[in-house]
């Protein structure tokens, strides 16, 4: 599972024109699914994400928590991170894991972060989805639940 997690001074995602997630200063993190992936690795990340320390603190130093902050969460599904350009120009996704499949371990991911007290908005999943992103620093942080990077 792979994770793009983005510090936003705000963050919306809208599908159809209409706005179905939305939040303030916090987090925007979009979520891929490979084809091993199962409840270790959506631990993995939720874990991560929620206790990643870049915020910054009273000293102007990258040290807080969105848990920390009292920020938002907004999760977006999004199989082209796995994406891979090795083999020519146009994008093979044959590591994300089949739509059916991965829809269920992303509604379980969805579940999860309830189950552990998680606040968060999310996209559609499958759905054509519009994200506005506003990028604060700019902040980017990669996550790979099997530390391939």
């Amino acid at each position: 599972m792979r994770a793009v997690v983005q510090r936003v001074s705000s963050s919306e995602v809208r599908v159809d024109g209409q706005v179905v997630g939305k939040i303030g200063k916090g987090l925007n993190v979009l979520v891929g699914i490979t084809h091993s992936d199962d409840e270790k690795d959506i631990n993995y990340i939720l874990d991560k994400v929620v206790n990643l320390r870049i915020f910054e603190d009273e000293n102007g130093k990258m040290n807080l928590s969105v848990k920390d902050t009292g920020g938002e969460i907004l999760f977006v599904s999004q199989f082209t991170l796995y994406g891979d350009v090795r083999g020519g120009r146009r994008p093979s996704y044959t590591q994300a894991m089949a739509y059916d499949e991965a829809e269920k371990l992303y509604n379980k991911f969805l579940d999860t972060a309830k189950e552990k007290g998680i606040e968060f908005q999310c996209g559609k999943y499958g759905a054509d989805m519009k994200v506005e992103i506003n990028n604060d620093g700019p902040v980017t942080i990669l996550i790979d639940s099997k530390k391939e990077f």
